[in-house]
């Protein structure tokens, strides 16, 4: 079977800022002489509400590895290449386009993961001239639905882990033996700073749980509420009443409630 992480033509590989998506770019490093092939590049999309640990993670990630990521931004006239030190970290690009749409992403229009992320990455690689560029995704064999998710996009989409068969397990294990690695919190095992640090797919125990760690994470979400008049997600409690709650110490969620996919990556 040939190396699904080898690179033989213009590829863009989509780095989401978590492990598994770190440990494919680690492995397509490998399969082309531990470099960069020329053909190879390398985005991150920042919404401006990813942790600082995510942000730390991605810059750590290129200089470690000698792999150059372009950090990319929404603007409401397009998009803005950025770098690690002048990154949004107050939500702005998030903030600008729910101005722009004049009302939130929800459990139903999930639109803030192609107009934060998959519209930047594509406008950027258009100005470069692709038109038609493969894309690797960091998608694991076990995570067959997201799998079948990408099959049916019309883009060229690639999930070399899955082809390869990696699992969790076997990311985990990688980070584990190295020098660095991304710095999450965790509830009952679970990491719970991948992708928008409170994003309103998230259980809902899971969102109290950022929250308890540190309750100023919950501002932004709250003041998006209050500036449309509306929630991000119509099965949780608004943002300020979890904070309200979070001061008060209840424990108002229900620890067996599945997240909702998303497809921002890990």
């Amino acid at each position: 079977m040939s190396d699904p992480f080898k690179i033989t033509e213009p590829t863009v590989i989509s780095f989401s800022g978590g492990r598994t998506s770190a440990y494919m770019l680690w492995r397509v490093l490998q399969s082309n002489g531990g470099k960069l092939p020329e053909e190879a590049i390398v985005c991150f999309a920042n919404t401006g509400k990813e942790d600082e640990a995510t942000l730390r993670f991605v810059q750590d990630c290129s200089e470690q590895w000698n792999a150059p990521i372009t950090w990319l931004e929404f603007r409401k006239d397009g998009y803005a290449v950025v770098d690690y030190k002048t990154a949004s970290r107050n939500g702005e690009p998030f903030e600008a386009l729910i101005e722009k749409k004049s009302y939130l992403p929800n459990t139903f229009a999930r639109f803030c993961t192609s107009e934060l992320k998959i519209v930047p990455m594509k406008k950027y690689l258009k100005s470069l001239g692709h038109e038609d560029i493969v894309t690797f995704v960091g998608i694991r064999a076990d995570e067959p639905r997201r799998v079948a998710k990408m099959k049916t996009n019309e883009d060229i989409k690639e999930t070399p882990l899955a082809t390869a068969n990696v699992t969790v397990a076997e990311v985990l294990s990688f980070w584990d033996k190295q020098p660095f690695n991304l710095q999450t919190i965790t509830v009952n095992g679970n990491s719970l700073l991948s992708n928008c640090d409170l994003c309103f797919l998230k259980k809902a125990d899971h969102l109290l749980g950022l929250i308890q760690d540190k309750p100023e994470r919950a501002v932004w979400w709250a003041n998006m509420e209050k500036k449309i008049g509306a929630r991000f997600n119509q099965a949780h409690p608004s943002y300020v009443d979890m904070l309200r709650y979070n001061a008060q110490q209840r424990d108002m969620f229900d620890p067996n409630e599945e997240s909702i996919a998303c497809f921002c990556g890990d």
